[in-house]
């Protein structure tokens, strides 16, 4: 089969997600209700988790957990400035100061050292958009593009730091670690945070085409969690019209409209239980780039660990621009021309307009992310990726390196 483009996603949708939506659909319960509730049981214990709340995306599951941490308007919490929107908007959404953070130069994830660095140029007055009094009560680590970071490294930071944690796990299920050659690996989602925040949007590793999941050992924010995905009411719907409980409700408190409906939980249990399956796909088609790419002198390929199972979300590349007569953003416009759907993750918070006039927050702050974003592109990987598909954004990526290749060998090459 010739191949002449390749989208950046294309979801994973079986008979059984068919199968289960119909069946929701004609059982005349179609928002939260027995489905949501099997979804739920079934991701904790898939993530090691004691409980799993279900709602309709990553924001919402990210809002629930700093809300039931009590996040209070004017304190702070650490985000990584590499990353997308939703990671610092929700503590905005409570009237908090998201104090953004560099990101390591390998892995992208956020610096802790870093962190710690900013948690001193506060203390001196010397973050200018941020009062000096600020009192900074937790922090978000995200695991870009589903490498982990190390769990005890960042649980031990945060405890030296008497800061709670909340992992945006938007990119990391299933996503795995141990310790250096340990037989036993610990589950992004068990035991590292107070709350770990997952997405099932479109394009994730499993999806309910809109949604989330927020996991938690304890059951008194699960309840808070709960409690607030549904206008704060004592009982939800399921509950009021089914198993002869009353029908009435109190308000306990002002919440929010984030219940994940069983129609959306209906492909959420299917794609749950192939989410192993799909991982190994994208697994394959990340090594088969790396391979590829690794021998590519103008492309830097992901890292990856022998300590860590990937979840491999993403596939970005890095370009060594020295090595190019064209910038990312034109090499991006080739890659679309040939017929290669790609991405940046991401333009760092502190680069856009909102984070720069509200927190003053400058580009020479964030080394490491002001420079490394201009070089990224993310490549298609999902699972059912033909292997024509493969090699055809191989083949273009190689094809444009040569063509656009800065070194004399490879110019002249190009020319030809």
């Amino acid at each position: 089969m010739k191949i002449e483009s390749v989208p950046f996603f294309r979801p994973s949708i079986g008979q059984e997600e068919v199968d289960q939506v119909v069946a929701t659909l004609r059982s005349g319960w179609l928002t939260t209700g027995p489905r949501v509730k099997q979804f739920e049981r079934e991701f904790a214990q898939a993530v090691g988790a004691r409980h799993a709340v279900a709602v309709n995306s990553g924001t919402a599951a990210l809002h629930l957990a700093v809300e039931a941490l009590k996040l209070r308007a004017g304190e702070g919490v650490f985000v990584p400035t590499m990353t997308f929107a939703a990671t610092a908007e929700i503590v905005r959404y409570l009237g908090a100061i998201p104090i953004l953070v560099d990101c390591e130069p390998s892995t992208l994830n956020m610096d802790l050292e870093d962190a710690s660095r900013k948690l001193a140029s506060l203390r001196a007055g010397e973050l200018p958009g941020i009062p000096k009094e600020t009192r900074i009560v937790g922090a978000i680590p995200v695991h870009v593009g589903g490498l982990l970071m190390d769990p005890d490294a960042l649980r031990d930071w945060a405890r030296r730091q008497g800061l709670w944690l909340v992992e945006d796990a938007a990119h990391a299920f299933p996503a795995s670690s141990r310790k250096d050659g340990s037989a036993k690996w610990r589950r992004c989602g068990e035991g590292t945070a107070e709350v770990s925040c997952f997405s099932f949007y479109a394009n994730k590793t499993i999806t309910t085409g809109e949604g989330g999941m927020a996991a938690t050992d304890d059951p008194s924010l699960a309840d808070r969690m709960r409690l607030m995905s549904l206008h704060g009411l004592s009982q939800d719907a399921w509950e009021r019209y089914s198993g002869g409980k009353s029908w009435d409700y109190r308000i306990i408190a002002p919440g929010y409209k984030y219940n994940l409906t069983d129609v959306a939980a209906a492909v959420g249990i299917p794609q749950l239980a192939r989410a192993e399956q799909m991982r190994q796909e994208r697994e394959a088609i990340a090594q088969r780039f790396s391979e590829a790419f690794g021998e590519m002198e103008e492309v830097e390929i992901p890292p990856e660990d022998e300590n860590r199972i990937h979840s491999w979300h993403l596939y970005p590349i890095r370009l060594r621009l020295d090595r190019l007569a064209i910038d990312r953003n034109a090499f991006i416009d080739r890659l679309k021309e040939a017929g290669v759907g790609c991405s940046v993750h991401w333009r760092p918070l502190h680069l856009h307009p909102y984070y720069q006039s509200t927190f003053h927050w400058q580009p020479e702050e964030f080394p490491v992310a002001t420079s490394t974003w201009e070089r990224l592109v993310s490549l298609p990987i999902f699972p059912g990726m033909r292997e024509e598909e493969t090699e055809f954004v191989i083949r273009v990526v190689g094809d444009l390196c040569e063509k656009h290749s800065s070194t004399s060998a490879r110019a002249v090459a190009g020319k030809g």
